[in-house]
C-alpha cells in the first residue's frame, strides 16, 4: 500500500481554484517559499559551471544539465516539497524528478511541446517547473507560453512526416508555430518574482522569450518530472515500430546517494576539466 510522503503532509495542498486554473490554462504559478540564503548559495555555485565567456556573447544560449549531480543545492530545489506535492495533487501520481536545466541568461528557444522531447505511456504523465532565481519582467528574456494549449494534439515529428531524430528539429519547431498561428494563439511571459515557480503540464507550447536587455542577467531553473507507475520515452527518436524506451535515474530525495558507474565516470571528469582548468 502507498504511503503518503513525509513533503505532502508539510506542503499546504492547493486550492479548488488552483487545480482548475491549471485545467483550464495548462499552468499555475506557486511560490515555493525558498530563503534568499539559499538561492544565493544555488547561483555561486552554479555560475562555475557555465562558460566563461557566456556573459561576453549574450545571444548565445547557455545552459547547465543535470548540475544537481554536483550541487546539492539544485538537487534540493528539484525536489522542493511545495513543487513535489502540487504536482502529486495535480496529476494524481507521484512526482518523480529526472533532468534538471539551469540558465544564466534568457533561452531564445523557440516554441515547442514537451511531449516531442519526453512522454509516458499511458501518456500526459510529464511536467515541468520553472523556478526564477530572479525576479523576471518583460526585458530580461522570461518564459513565454500559450494558455489552453496543453488541450491540444500531441504533436508528434510523425504528425508532421518528418523522420525522427533532432536533424528534423528545426522543422517541428516550424510546423509548432504554423499550429500556433492558425490556431490563433496568444502568448502571455513568465512575468514572476525571485523563489516563484511556474509548474507546466508537459503539452503546454512554450519557449523562451526575446532578451531586449543583454546587460542583464536571467537565472533560473527547469526540472522536469515523470510519475510514477508508468513507462517513459522519447518521441523524438521514436518511430512507427515502437517508442524509444528510456531508464530515468530519478533525482534523490536526500544527499546521500551512488550515482550508477557511468554517471560516476563522467561526474570524475567533468570536476576534472574544471580543476584543469583552474590550474
Amino acid at each position: 500500500m502507498k504511503t503518503t510522503p513525509d513533503y505532502v503532509k508539510t506542503a499546504p495542498p492547493l486550492s479548488a481554484e488552483q487545480v482548475a486554473e491549471f485545467e483550464e490554462k495548462g499552468f499555475i504559478v506557486l511560490d515555493l517559499d525558498i530563503e534568499e540564503g539559499f538561492i544565493n548559495r544555488l547561483l555561486e555555485q552554479v555560475e562555475p559551471l557555465y562558460p566563461a565567456n557566456h556573459r561576453e556573447n549574450p545571444t548565445s544560449p547557455t545552459r547547465v544539465q543535470d548540475a544537481w549531480k554536483q550541487i546539492d543545492e539544485v538537487r534540493q530545489l528539484a525536489v522542493a516539497p511545495i513543487a513535489l506535492a502540487a504536482l502529486e495533487q495535480l496529476f494524481g501520481r507521484r512526482a518523480l524528478p529526472f533532468q534538471t536545466l539551469n540558465f544564466p541568461i534568457g533561452t531564445r528557444q523557440l516554441t515547442h511541446s514537451d511531449t516531442v522531447h519526453f512522454n509516458s505511456i499511458p501518456s500526459g504523465f510529464m511536467a515541468g517547473v520553472w523556478v526564477a532565481l530572479e525576479d523576471m519582467d518583460l526585458d530580461n528574456g522570461p518564459l513565454q507560453y500559450y494558455p489552453g494549449s496543453h488541450r491540444l494534439h500531441e504533436y508528434s515529428m510523425q504528425d508532421f512526416d518528418l523522420e525522427p531524430g533532432y536533424q528534423n528539429y528545426r522543422h517541428y519547431e516550424s510546423h509548432i508555430q504554423e499550429v500556433v498561428e492558425a490556431e490563433g494563439l496568444t502568448p502571455e511571459y513568465g512575468t514572476i518574482k525571485r523563489g516563484q515557480a511556474l509548474l507546466w503540464h508537459a503539452n503546454l507550447l512554450h519557449g523562451g522569450s526575446a532578451q531586449t536587455d543583454l546587460s542583464r542577467s536571467r537565472h533560473s531553473q527547469v526540472t522536469h518530472y515523470y510519475f510514477e507507475g508508468c513507462d517513459y520515452y522519447t518521441p523524438m527518436n521514436s518511430t512507427a515500430e515502437g517508442p524509444a524506451l528510456r531508464r530515468p535515474f530519478w533525482i534523490p530525495a536526500t544527499e546521500s546517494f551512488t550515482l550508477p558507474e557511468n554517471e560516476l565516470l563522467a561526474r570524475m571528469k567533468r570536476l576534472l576539466k574544471r580543476v584543469l582548468g583552474r590550474e
